[in-house]
């Protein structure tokens, strides 16, 4: 790891070199959204692109690791919100009605999970890194999935499907859009029949 650069302040590692420029990063999505390049990032810093270049190839990796480095605390927020919900019904509604309501304030989610946010070059890798981000939503919610009859296929086809809806809802919300009781009525009516557990649905009468 070079030692030069860094505003006088030089990491004592390449974890840390990589921590400074995904938080530089970060910083910069809060301003102008995608709307960033590496050498943004590296003025911010006091570094060289090459610097950046080093851990990162691109300007759209670095977008897509610096929205994965935020989810985190997103889901954090999201898991404290829906603590004791243990019907899936219930804790699929609300974790999507939650989730569309946050979303437009935060610039760094969006990033995974709005198609085209991204460079076109990288949408296959932020389509794989969103799916990633639903299956751990879905994880957190404090609901028992394996005692509902739910194998880890079921669960990664389930947090596609939400992950679908949620996509759905960014880039068209309806006309008008719905929000509040509206919107978790809509979602509890007609998504919650896919989050019926397998064990329920198989059973022969």
């Amino acid at each position: 790891m070079r030692t030069h650069g860094w505003s006088g302040s030089a990491p004592a590692s390449d974890d840390e070199a990589i921590a400074r420029i995904l938080t530089a990063a970060g910083k910069a999505i809060d301003e102008r959204g995608a709307d960033i390049s590496i050498a943004d990032v590296a003025r911010t810093l006091g570094v060289t692109r090459q610097t950046v270049y080093r851990y990162f190839p691109s300007t759209d990796a670095l977008l897509v690791a610096a929205a994965v480095h935020s989810t985190g605390d997103f889901l954090d927020r999201l898991s404290a919100h829906l603590r004791g919900v243990t019907d899936p019904v219930d804790a699929v509604t609300e974790g999507i009605a939650t989730a569309l309501e946050w979303l437009p304030a935060d610039k760094h989610i969006g990033l995974l999970i709005e198609p085209g946010k991204a460079n076109t070059h990288t949408e296959s890798v932020t389509s794989d890194v969103a799916v990633q981000f639903a299956k751990s939503m879905l994880r957190r919610f404090d609901v028992d999935w394996t005692a509902l009859g739910y194998s880890e296929d079921d669960l990664d086809e389930l947090a596609e499907h939400l992950l679908r809806i949620i996509q759905s809802f960014v880039i068209d919300p309806g006309r008008p859009p719905r929000t509040g009781e509206r919107l978790r009525a809509y979602l509890r009516r007609w998504v919650g029949a896919a989050v019926t557990p397998p064990a329920v649905i198989f059973v022969s009468d």
